[in-house]
Formats: C-alpha cells, structure tokens, sequence
C-alpha cells in the first residue's frame, strides 16, 4: 500500500496517536524545566530541594502506572483517553495556582503521571494494539508527536515568557488539553475495538498464545530487557537536565549548545522512521539488541569533545537511539507476549521508565557533588550502554526460537 493510501485510510487513529504523544509534552522533563527557576523563585527552593520534589513526584508516577497502564486492556481510547487529558489539565491548573510547597510533589506527580506517563502509554498501546501487519510504520508516526513536543514547544515557551506570566502558559497548556478532548471523540467516533481485537488477532507473542503480566514477569527476558529500559529514560533526561553544567564545562554558550537541538530532533524523527520501516521487514528481533550501541558513542563523543563540532556529533549519536526507542521496544511487547494483555505488560515497562527518568538526574548530580566529573561520568553510561546491548542479544537469543510458534 502507497503511503498517502495508509495515511488516508488511517487518518483518525494516526492523528489520534499523534495528538497524544504531542500532548504528552506537558508532563515530560523538557518542558517542566523551563519553569525550574520560576518555580524555585516563587516557593524558595533550592536546586537540590527542587530536584527532590521532582524524584519524589516521579517515583511516586511510576509506582501508580503499574497498576494504572494495565487500564488499557480493559477500556477503549475514547473512554480513556479524555480521562487522561482531563487530569493532565487539572495538573496544569494546579501548578499556575497553587501556594503551597508541601503540594508541589502532588502536581509533580500529576504532570509526570497524566503527561510522560499516561498519555504517552495510551498512545503507544493503541498503535501496537490497532496495527498489526503496520506496527512499526504506525509507531513512528504517531511517535511524531514526541518529536514536535520536543522541537517546538520549548522554543514557543521560552518565547512567550517574554509577554507572559509563566503560570499563564501553564493555564494555556491546561486549555489546550480540554480542547483536544472533543477533537478526539471525532476522531475515534468509529473507533477499532481493542479488547476483541486483541482476543482473535493472529498478533500471538512467543509459544503462539498471549502472555499475561504476570508470565511476563517470571520470563527471563524480560528481565533481560529491564537495564535498556531505564537506560535511555534515565542517561538523556540527566544530559538534558544538565546542559548548563555541560556547557561551562565544555567552555560553550547554552545558546550555541541548544542550536543543536533541531539537528537531535531532525535525526530522531529520521531514525524513528526508518526503524518503523525496518521492524516491519525485518522484525525487532533482529534490530532490538543493537539500536543502543549508538548511545555508546554518543557519550563517548560528550566526554571527550573540546568543541562544539563533537558536541553536534553526539547529539547526532543520541537521536539515532532516541529515535529508534519510539519504536522498537514498543513493537517488541506485542511481537514477544502478544496483544491481549500488552497494555499491563507494557505499564511495567512504562513505569520502569518513569522511575528511570527520576533516578537519572539525582544519580549524576549526585556524582558530580561527590567529585565525580560529568565527564567521567558520561564514560560510565557509555559502558551500561554496551552493557544493556549485550543483555538484549542474550535475552532475545535465547526467546526468539519461541516466536516460530506466533504466525
């Protein structure tokens, strides 16, 4: 099928996952630490003691999307879904009004559970759970979302707090959430239905039959997996969450180091598609256990740069995994334990990932105040890199000839 056919005749569930990851920017890191200092001024707060309410709301995330991911085995999207876009927007309301410091942990944990947690789960569930035969191709469009978040919603923030006053864009964000939620009803009017779907599809995972989490979870693959889970969520949320450190460090202006965020963000969406497009012929089994080693020499290259020339090839290194990692490891729940349960399979992973993203930026700054450079560092995460490669290959060697039983 021509691409403008696939596109046509699956408008409403692309534009669906589109919306969704895109929406999710307002729970992810990027766009919560535009307001760092904001925050930290309007309540008194140190970096450390910001940093800790930031952990403990996220941890507290990751704890509630184990139980709460597996919600979407059970009700559709356009049930779901505006549920969730209803709470990120309550989420958003609350951190522009509220006065208290003993509640940001509260509207941290909304942000991270509504936004980087839920809405991003339901969308991703959904793609791999409607397509089948398309997974891959269906999983980098709707990841699109992640990659227009990332690209132009911090630019237009920083942008507008120049007119305005930062708790208005958070109520902006908030008006954005509850309109899109009638959008989304239109779109899913006719909308595919998941849980008989998922009982008949011939999408079956290993031993030809549907896992459940619980199976899941006593197969050594899965454990196998879990370092390159936490890897990405954990390594590009604390290089994010540095970047000024990084910049002095490296004797660069933050602004020319943000200049290189459009090429990170135009690499990801190039390998996003082509790892859509390559899942789909040739499999995840095949592509899992090496989409990682380009982080090895991302960070590598963050170590030892002296320029900003090194600098942009790192940040070229980093969007062929972040990219990559929109797509891949979302194919592989379905393709290893099948599609009836993967919405509870998948929330462990996604709450693997939360806690990832909580544990990242405290684990470095932790280093960096005990003496250990960010430098030295960054060669450290360059070997868990090749680590959680290595991992992948053994847990997906050893499982792969169960998948001769899935047709």
């Amino acid at each position: 099928m021509r691409l403008t056919d696939y596109l046509r005749d699956n408008a409403p569930f692309l534009t669906t996952g589109v919306m969704l990851t895109f929406l999710s920017s307002f729970g992810q890191t990027y766009f919560i630490s535009l307001f760092a200092g904001e925050i930290r001024l309007a309540f008194d707060l140190s970096h450390g003691a910001w940093g800790g309410i930031y952990m403990t709301g996220t941890m507290a995330s990751a704890v509630v999307m184990v139980w709460a991911g597996g919600l979407t085995d059970r009700f559709r999207v356009r049930i779901l879904a505006p549920v969730v876009l209803a709470g990120l927007a309550l989420a958003c309301v609350a951190m522009a009004l509220n006065p208290f410091v003993w509640a940001l942990p509260l509207v941290v944990f909304a942000l991270r559970f509504f936004g980087q947690g839920m809405t991003s789960h339901v969308a991703v569930v959904a793609m791999a759970r409607w397509f089948v035969a398309t997974r891959g191709r269906a999983l980098s469009i709707a990841s699109l979302g992640f990659a227009m978040g990332e690209a132009f919603v911090p630019l237009a923030v920083v942008a507008a707090m120049t007119v305005l006053a930062w708790q208005s864009l958070w109520l902006l964000a908030a008006a954005i959430c509850i309109c899109a939620i009638p959008v989304l009803m239109r779109l899913l009017a006719k909308e595919r239905t998941p849980a008989s779907h998922a009982a008949t599809d011939v999408s079956v995972g290993m031993q030809g039959r549907h896992w459940m989490r619980v199976e899941a979870l006593r197969h050594p693959l899965f454990w196998c997996m879990v370092p390159a889970i936490l890897g990405p969520a954990a390594f590009n949320t604390a290089f994010f969450f540095h970047q000024v450190h990084l910049s002095e460090i490296k004797g660069i202006e933050h602004l020319v180091f943000v200049s290189f965020f459009p090429l990170y963000t135009a690499v990801g969406i190039a390998s996003m598609i082509l790892s859509g497009w390559a899942l789909d012929r040739i499999g995840t089994a095949r592509l899992t256990p090496f989409y990682q080693l380009p982080m090895v020499v991302a960070f590598l290259v963050f170590a030892v740069s002296d320029g900003p020339w090194m600098l942009a090839l790192g940040f070229v290194f980093l969007g062929l995994t972040t990219g990559a990692n929109s797509t891949l490891p979302n194919a592989f729940w379905a393709e290893f334990y099948g599609t009836a349960h993967i919405g509870s399979i998948k929330a462990m992973a996604a709450a693997i990932m939360v806690f990832g993203s909580a544990i990242g930026p405290g684990l470095t700054g932790l280093g960096i105040d005990l003496g250990l450079g960010i430098e030295a560092q960054y060669l450290i995460v360059a070997g868990y890199f090749v680590f959680t490669s290595v991992m992948m290959g053994i847990g997906i060697g050893r499982a792969r000839p169960d998948l001769s039983g899935a047709t």
